[in-house]
């Protein structure tokens, strides 16, 4: 009876359905987030030349965007892709009423801006496409912001679309092909990357990048 059980234990181990399973080939992570704010200084972002802005400060890890005569904001002055990446950061607006975070982003040989809290305090949008603003085009919305009030912001810009996120919701699914991109002229300062406010003091942290295939799922 003991020799049986032992030969039964070796045929075991031979035996293919007793084998271990093939390893399978681990999916591939997603690419690491790059940081564009270090928390402490402006590093490679640069006050925008609008005119009548306010002079952007650093304190307890974010970036404060005082209030201009009209039109305030940050430059990026460092490399940054034109397509096939995210850009991710929190905005809240401080003081004032109207769009506290218009993110200008590269879209291949232009620039495009998304714009949140605008044209009174509630407008979001893209500006522009074929030439119409945040305002009046397809991507136009109207949300409540509320003062002080922390959001998450992200955008995903890939050969064939440029898609927005706040707080993890979709707001934005524009394609691109046989779409002219651009941004409203007052605010070519912002381009390639930037972030500006209108008439509002507003406060960013969180900045950051990663790279994604042109081809990859949406989130």
């Amino acid at each position: 009876m003991r020799c049986a059980m032992v030969l039964a234990v070796i045929l075991c181990g031979v035996c293919p359905a007793a084998r271990a399973a093939d390893p399978v080939s681990p999916i591939a992570a997603e690419p690491r987030w790059q940081s564009l704010f270090d928390g402490r200084t402006l590093g490679e972002w640069k006050q925008t030349p609008f005119g009548a802005e306010g002079e952007p400060l650093v304190a307890d890890g974010v970036i404060r965007i005082p209030m201009g005569g009209d039109l305030s904001g940050i430059t990026w002055a460092g490399d940054f892709p034109r397509r096939d990446y995210e850009i991710a950061l929190e905005a809240r607006r401080v003081e004032g009423n109207d769009f506290f975070c218009g993110l200008t982003f590269p879209v291949g040989d232009d620039s495009c801006s998304l714009i949140l809290g605008g044209w009174g305090g509630a407008i979001t949008g893209l500006s522009s496409i074929d030439g119409r603003d945040a305002g009046d085009n397809e991507t136009t919305d109207a949300r409540v912001f509320e003062k002080g009030r922390w959001y998450a912001v992200k955008v995903r810009v890939t050969e064939e679309r440029i898609e927005c996120f706040l707080d993890g919701e979709s707001i934005i699914d524009q394609a691109t092909e046989g779409r002219r991109i651009s941004v409203r002229d007052e605010v070519i300062p912002s381009k390639p990357l930037g972030i500006a406010t209108y008439a509002t003091t507003a406060e960013v942290r969180g900045l950051r990048w990663r790279p994604v295939a042109a081809d990859a799922e949406s989130p």
